[in-house]
């Protein structure tokens, strides 16, 4: 299957309502980038792409013109099997993520084998220039490294970064509360000693106190801790 004709296939799936719905949640994305292709049928076909053996080449096709592309582009790296060749794939993408959306759908399933190996390359990442290579590098400690592979060191990496990026710091408030529910008493002191900014340290209990995952005790004694401006 060429790129061309992945494109017509993508054109083919578009849904406009679907579209319109998806152009509210991603404000800075061209509308006119926008296909409208809803993400379980991206993930079908990305998973096509590879059965046909199609990948590589619209692999190497960047940059994409459309939004949609960027996604299928996202779920056929998260489909990827081979560590090494996984991690040069995302290399060569990362700089052309432009949203949010993109960004968080691209999640390797080959990661979780590979943790070790993983950290040198998140640690690459995090320390980029690019609003959404950091924000992927904060994902990938959330998703991998909360669990039973946690280390004070990761929280630490998050609390380091300083950036004005709005989908930098809402990730990291993401990160901070994810951890809250998991590593509670861990975590804790980056929001008693107000180690974070006053948006993300506020953003970060508020998403905590949403969690189901946070006890009752936990959301009161969260909720005392809210700032005002320094």
């Amino acid at each position: 299957m060429t790129n061309n004709e992945i494109r017509q296939e993508l054109f083919k799936m578009q849904d406009t309502g679907y579209r319109d719905f998806q152009l509210k949640l991603i404000p800075n994305v061209d509308p006119d980038t926008v296909i409208g292709t809803r993400t379980p049928q991206l993930r079908a076909f990305a998973k096509e792409i590879q059965k046909q053996g199609s990948e590589q080449e619209f692999l190497e096709e960047l940059p994409h013109q459309y939004f949609d592309e960027n996604q299928l582009h996202a779920f056929v790296l998260s489909e990827v099997k081979n560590f090494e060749r996984c991690i040069r794939e995302v290399d060569r993408f990362l700089p052309y993520i432009d949203n949010w959306a993109t960004c968080d759908q691209l999640s390797p399933k080959v990661f979780r084998k590979n943790r070790e190996q993983l950290l040198s390359h998140i640690r690459r990442w995090i320390a980029s220039d690019k609003v959404y290579t950091v924000r992927f590098a904060i994902g990938m400690l959330m998703q991998h490294f909360l669990d039973e592979a946690f280390d004070s060191e990761y929280p630490e990496m998050v609390a380091g970064v300083k950036s004005d990026e709005y989908y930098i710091n809402m990730m990291i408030a993401w990160y901070f509360a994810t951890a809250l529910a998991k590593q509670y008493k861990a975590v804790l002191p980056y929001i008693e000693e107000q180690r974070l900014t006053d948006w993300t340290h506020n953003k970060a209990i508020q998403k905590a106190i949403e969690s189901r995952r946070i006890s009752d005790e936990q959301k009161q004694y969260l909720r005392s801790l809210k700032t005002t401006k320094r």
